[in-house]
């Protein structure tokens, strides 16, 4: 097996007296969709917020491409390649998909939006806009204002807009959190999609959709990593289902 593009060795966080984290160890290979699952209160939060450098753990290290980014602040980090989708939609509802999706473009690519109508105008943003609408199956929604969009079809334009950073790691934190089957449907079809080009860590509540799209899944209950392997490994471990999954 090639060397993993992220390894998480042994992070404690403590929150008084709770342990957070308990000597948390997982790796996650490029170009894959690893889940990180478990019951309200497993320290999923609390991991995810570790690897992005929300918060930094009290022991252990993470390390990026070989990179020891444990120190690393948040925009560190965002520059490396680590990028984050959160539980709650982060868009500008009062502008279109296309505006929104070309004031992504234009921060990534340095622009300094003194003038933003010329932004717009700009040649990263033409060159990036068709392709970034394309990629999330927006572009007959270009000029919608993202207000008046379904909300998975919010879900898919934050994502739009995450992966013009061209990432290459993005955190997905309960992407279907208030979806319908139908819109579930479809942005598991569009998660799927992006494996080819970036790899995926899935925070997910929604077991159906875990096994359906995950190659590996790591389970945490009190903050400790009580299984990893792949989605037939954890429907068959008799300790995660004895304590997570039921029969």
């Amino acid at each position: 097996m090639t060397e993993p593009l992220l390894e998480v060795k042994n992070l404690r966080k403590m929150f008084g007296a709770v342990e957070a984290t308990k000597n948390l160890s997982f790796s996650v290979q490029k170009n894959t969709i690893h889940a990180l699952i478990g019951p309200n209160g497993a320290g999923k939060t609390t991991a995810v917020n570790q690897l992005t450098g929300d918060i930094f753990p009290d022991s252990g290290s993470i390390l990026y491409n070989g990179r020891d980014i444990t120190k690393l602040k948040v925009h560190q980090r965002a520059k490396l390649g680590i990028a984050r989708s959160f539980q709650i939609t982060h868009i500008f509802e009062n502008l279109t998909v296309a505006e929104n999706l070309a004031l992504a473009i234009s921060t990534h690519s340095g622009h300094n939006f003194r003038f933003w109508k010329k932004a717009l105008d700009s040649t990263p943003v033409k060159k990036g806009l068709a392709e970034a609408l394309q990629r999330v199956d927006l572009t007959d929604r270009a000029e919608l204002l993202a207000s008046h969009l379904s909300h998975g079809e919010k879900r898919q334009l934050e994502v739009g807009m995450t992966l013009t950073r061209r990432p290459g790691i993005l955190i997905l934190d309960e992407p279907m959190a208030g979806m319908g089957p139908g819109g579930t449907v479809e942005l598991a079809k569009l998660i799927k999609s992006l494996k080819s080009e970036t790899t995926i860590i899935l925070v997910e509540h929604d077991m159906d959709v875990v096994f359906s799209l995950a190659d590996q899944i790591t389970v945490l209950v009190y903050g400790e990593n009580i299984a990893s392997g792949t989605p037939d490994e954890i429907k068959n471990n008799s300790l995660v289902r004895s304590v997570y999954l039921g029969d």
